[in-house]
């Protein structure tokens, strides 16, 4: 399940936000039914690039070694 401030990636390019499959972004909020995210993009120097609404058909989970499932 993906949660407020997990590391999700696209599944695949959204061109209108100049995003490519695979990059990585922090879910900053989740919408009650789950099936909707808002998602922070930033680049290597921390300045936001995108702020955009995905659903679960978009993006996936990071896996982190430390966080705990459940």
């Amino acid at each position: 399940m993906i949660r407020e401030l997990d590391v999700v990636a696209l599944k695949h390019d959204i061109e209108e936000e100049n995003l490519k499959k695979g990059d990585t972004g922090t879910v900053v909020h989740c919408h009650g039914d789950g099936k909707a995210f808002i998602v922070e993009f930033i680049d290597a120097d921390g300045t936001t690039t995108a702020v955009i609404t995905l659903t679960d058909h978009d993006i996936r989970m990071v896996e982190h070694p430390t966080r705990e499932v459940g």
